[in-house]
């Protein structure tokens, strides 16, 4: 038995038998239009596959163990073929990084009504110094003083174990967008028990001393945020000095200076160095009762990943620039026509010009 090739036929068949009206089959090509399926044959046409399968040959013939030929595929031009074309977006060359010690410009801060009156109504009080048997020695630490490190629970018990090794962060806590973390070591929480309960990452001596206790520190709070053209930072604060604060930028580095009149002219000193470049004539600083608000520039598009570099100290910047005020422009409305002199001259006049005729 053989396999009969013919369209619309399909069936198993005996050369032996094969006749000139063994098959009935479609000797035309089948066609697809308009959700339509027929023969070019016969008129014969349906919207359903199956039917269309299932639509009888409209022609006798002997059955055909040939298959038919398969319809030649145009061949395509190398003109005809798509072609892909890449396009991707220039890549900008990063600026150079200036150095850390290029000069500091002073902003010029804009005060808002409210602080200036409230300070310039401060009445500030001296404060009496401590007398000397008030002081406290240098030496003398109290049981149950805690470690002064941060990340360090340690209480001094005045034994042996004091001198024993302290886990601290030596960085600062950083609270941003929700999430709680140490400069120094970036595990990231919201929750501020974990935050509290983080393990140090450094290693070192307990401190039973604050640092600057008698340096008259102010710790504030501080945050940033920023959009695709600018970077803003703002420090909360009350009640302190417009005209004695001090705020200076570079193109990578902020340096603020906020002094409190009330505290004893205590202070808080924030350097840092910014992880992008700014435009340090286009920054500004804007201070309102409650917190200082600077904003800077950013020198080249892009998003930072965070707002500074982790440094413990930083150097001394060369020298620091005070920003001018741009001068203002001489406007037209200032000029007087009075205050032209007139030039004597023996040449015609405009009138005695448009009474001539031109020469040809």
């Amino acid at each position: 038995m053989q396999q009969c090739y013919n369209r619309g036929c399909g069936q198993l068949f005996d050369p032996a038998a094969n006749n000139d009206e063994s098959c009935r089959h479609h000797p035309g090509e089948p066609f697809f239009h308009d959700a339509y399926k027929g023969w070019s044959c016969c008129s014969k046409k349906s919207v359903d596959f199956t039917e269309f399968l299932n639509i009888k040959g409209c022609s006798l013939a002997k059955h055909s163990n040939v298959k038919p030929p398969e319809p030649e595929k145009p061949a395509k031009e190398e003109s005809d073929r798509d072609e892909v074309i890449e396009v991707r977006a220039p890549i900008r060359q990063s600026l150079p990084r200036p150095p850390i010690e290029t000069p500091l410009t002073v902003l010029q801060a804009v005060v808002a009504p409210a602080l200036k009156e409230a300070i310039d109504a401060l009445k500030v009080t001296t404060a009496t110094p401590a007398t000397p048997s008030s002081a406290k020695s240098d030496n003398s630490i109290g049981v149950g003083t805690i470690c002064k490190n941060n990340g360090c629970s340690y209480s001094f018990t005045d034994t042996s174990s004091d001198n024993g090794e302290c886990c601290y962060h030596p960085g600062f806590p950083i609270f941003h967008e929700g999430m709680k973390f140490w400069s120094c070591c970036q595990k990231r929480t919201s929750d501020f028990a974990q935050f509290m309960a983080q393990k140090g990452c450094a290693y070192g001596q307990h401190k039973w001393v604050k640092e600057n206790e008698d340096k008259k520190v102010v710790q504030c709070r501080y945050d940033w945020h920023q959009t695709a053209t600018n970077v803003v930072v703002a420090i909360y604060a009350k009640k302190y000095h417009y005209a004695q604060s001090l705020v200076e930028v570079g193109p990578i580095r902020l340096h603020v200076n906020l002094v409190f009149p009330e505290q004893e002219n205590s202070r808080f000193d924030l350097d840092l160095e910014l992880r992008g470049i700014v435009d340090v004539k286009k920054a500004s600083a804007h201070m309102y009762g409650t917190k200082l608000e600077i904003t800077l520039p950013k020198l080249e598009p892009g998003s930072w990943s965070n707002l500074n570099f982790p440094r413990a100290t930083l150097p001394v910047a060369k020298n620091t620039l005070v920003a001018q005020n741009p001068e203002p422009e001489e406007s037209d409305e200032e000029f007087d026509l009075d205050d032209i002199n007139t030039i004597p001259s023996g040449g015609l006049t405009l009138s005695e010009l448009s009474l001539q005729k031109p020469k040809i």
